[in-house]
């Protein structure tokens, strides 16, 4: 992806990359934590095999939406191996959209009355 302010120019993200941003949503993250989060989050639905996850965030950093952050945990509870990561401005302007764009999508599902209400014995 080229680097670009257009949000709509990122949309849609792959399930991937949208999961990365939500892992960083909430601060920054070093790459297991990362890996660690989702899996937790989606209950083990959604994991990170470490070649998707680097590949992502190689892109989603050359694209503007994160960043390597340059704080570091104090020396005793780091890994001078990790990289830590957090979410730009835009990553989370990007990250929104794609959470509108999906929640408009499951609108238009009810609508249609795809998901059927359950039977009441």
């Amino acid at each position: 992806m080229a680097k670009t302010n257009d949000v709509q120019s990122h949309l849609p993200l792959t399930p991937a990359m949208f999961q990365i941003l939500l892992a960083l949503a909430d601060g920054e993250k070093h790459g297991y934590a990362i890996l660690k989060e989702v899996a937790l989050r989606t209950d083990d639905k959604v994991r990170l095999s470490a070649g998707t996850l680097y590949g992502n965030l190689a892109r989603l950093e050359s694209s503007g939406l994160i960043v390597e952050s340059q704080k570091r945990p104090e020396t005793r509870f780091d890994d001078e191996r990790r990289r830590y990561y957090r979410l730009t401005e835009f990553g989370r302007e990007v990250a929104v959209a794609e959470a509108n764009r999906m929640d408009e999508a499951l609108g238009q599902a009810r609508a249609k009355k795809l998901f059927r209400k359950p039977r009441l014995a």
